[in-house]
């Protein structure tokens, strides 16, 4: 028992374990943590070292994590989690003061969740309103004043230098495998709400083309958008985080998208400093794993 009881979890390798859960390796995972992939191998071998057990698999082939990998990254979630928390309130000074926040559907249900649970519990004083809207729909009220900051995502040669990058992707065209699509006839599409900005783009970039797109189908949910293409009701553009293994990418058969990314922007001349306490909190995350996950 006493051998067990002195044996000691670092939290820099449990973070560094983290990492290479969530960018897929070691090699990956270093880079984002500016670290060397030795020094990271490093780690884990510590690790593995102090626990008496093998976490990373290393069989050709094999799954990333043994059954002990896995069971140990739950733990590291949460000991990071608390770690973490405990740090900055420690550290929090008295904060007073209301935030106006916008956010897209897909990133309430990720890493931002935690960080606003954890921004809530750590400034009780502080009142955060958030609405989830359309990204064009949240560019538009920072633009009038209507928010303090909003997290959305758009085109990646769109981001500004003051934007906070919190997730970057691919966007695709895809199909159903069993719709055949005729030159002779419309394209049917399958769209988002007018206040979609692939919609925008596919739509004008048909315009410029001379591909006759027809909107089929319209959706503001990415779940309807999926079963849509699933059926085989049309075309679509779907990031690579929607994608299902029975679509087929048709990327060759239209010009490429632009690449796209999640930001946090503030509001022009915003000066409120609960706002920048939860975005100094945010970066913090960011340059701890390299990118916040963004939900499915």
């Amino acid at each position: 028992m006493a051998g067990i009881m002195s044996r000691r979890l670092d939290v820099d390798a449990l973070r560094a374990l983290v990492a290479i859960e969530k960018h897929g390796g070691v090699t990956r995972a270093a880079e984002i943590l500016g670290l060397s992939q030795s020094a990271v191998s490093h780690k884990m071998r510590r690790l593995e070292a102090s626990l008496d057990c093998e976490i990373l698999s290393r069989k050709p082939n094999a799954p990333l994590f043994t059954t002990a990998g896995h069971d140990l990254l739950g733990y590291a979630r949460r000991i990071l989690g608390i770690h973490d928390e405990a740090v900055l309130s420690l550290s929090k000074s008295t904060l007073q003061g209301k935030i106006a926040l916008g956010m897209t559907e897909d990133t309430t249900c990720t890493d931002l969740s935690r960080i606003l649970g954890r921004f809530r519990r750590l400034h009780p004083e502080v009142s955060v309103r958030t609405q989830v809207r359309m990204s064009l729909v949240l560019r538009e009220q920072l633009s009038q004043g209507a928010l303090d900051a909003a997290i959305v995502q758009l085109f990646q040669h769109e981001v500004r230098p003051a934007d906070i990058v919190l997730y970057r992707e691919t966007l695709h065209w895809v199909k159903s495998p069993d719709l055949v699509l005729s030159k002779e006839k419309p394209i049917p599409f399958l769209s988002f709400d007018e206040n979609c900005f692939y919609r925008r783009w596919g739509l004008d970039l048909g315009q410029d083309e001379g591909t006759v797109f027809e909107t089929v189908f319209e959706c503001s949910s990415a779940a309807g958008i999926v079963a849509g293409v699933t059926s085989g009701l049309g075309v679509a553009l779907l990031s690579q985080r929607h994608l299902q293994p029975g679509m087929e990418i048709v990327d060759k058969h239209f010009p490429k998208p632009p690449d796209l990314a999640y930001v946090i922007r503030r509001a022009r001349n915003s000066r409120n400093p609960a706002l920048e306490t939860l975005v100094r909190e945010i970066e913090a995350e960011v340059k701890r794993y390299g990118a916040l996950q963004i939900a499915v």
